[in-house]
């Protein structure tokens, strides 16, 4: 590699650093602060960078909060596929589903926090955002229809509207943590709302064959979880 080039991937990897520090700024300050409370100045501040920096990658603080919707959907979105499009039975990928949501707070609950209260629940929001959410809720869809097919779904469970039901599950139960109702330090209360919200679900719109099938997974998991080791 030429020097001119070794300095061209420095300098590019240097933006990419800068940017990637100031959107992890925007999500701590729209975590703390919300949208209309944040302002550029908070956000480069946070960041450790020039107020005029921010401006550099960013237009304004809606191409901010915009950015860090399409940067955190895409990584939970792909999470989501290689759920849904994996072998196994549906109650295995509702399972799959929610704790990849939950494991999302887990791993970054000021991203979470932003996503649910500040975006999601935004009034209007920009067409790319509500296409985003429509397409996750479209794809899961597929998934019951397949399962509907199989027999695992009840004839009368419409699909598209299970899929809004389960999202809207995994988001209040989500709501409730970054609200504060429930501790979100308490792991086993995670865990217990996990396997509520996917169970709850499941127990609505699974065939007696598959529920079946689903309660006799459930207990050999509870099995092999008990007979680990210390």
């Amino acid at each position: 590699m030429s020097q001119q080039s070794s300095k061209a991937v420095e300098g590019g990897s240097r933006e990419g650093e800068r940017r990637r520090t100031i959107l992890r700024a925007a999500i701590d300050v729209f975590a703390r602060k919300g949208y209309h409370g944040c302002r550029i100045a908070d956000v480069a501040r946070e960041a450790g960078v020039a107020y005029g920096l921010v401006y550099h990658y960013f237009k304004n603080k809606d191409e901010l909060l915009e950015t860090v919707f399409e940067t955190g959907w895409s990584g939970f979105v792909s999470r989501i596929r290689a759920v849904v499009e994996a072998e196994g039975p549906v109650g295995l990928k509702v399972r799959g589903i929610t704790d990849v949501a939950f494991e999302a707070y887990r791993v970054d609950p000021r991203a979470v926090k932003v996503l649910i209260v500040e975006i999601a629940r935004s009034p209007g929001g920009h067409v790319n955002r509500q296409n985003a959410f429509t397409d996750t809720i479209r794809m899961c869809a597929e998934m019951f229809v397949r399962a509907q097919a199989s027999g695992e779904l009840r004839p009368e469970v419409d699909p598209l509207l299970a899929s809004a039901l389960l999202f809207g599950s995994i988001e209040m139960g989500l709501t409730a943590l970054v609200l504060g109702l429930v501790d979100p330090r308490d792991t086993e209360m995670l865990e217990r709302a996990r396997q509520q919200i996917a169970g709850s679900f499941l127990h609505g719109v699974l065939t007696q064959d598959a529920a079946a099938a689903e309660e006799s997974w459930k207990k050999s998991a509870m099995r092999s979880k008990s007979a680990k080791p210390l």
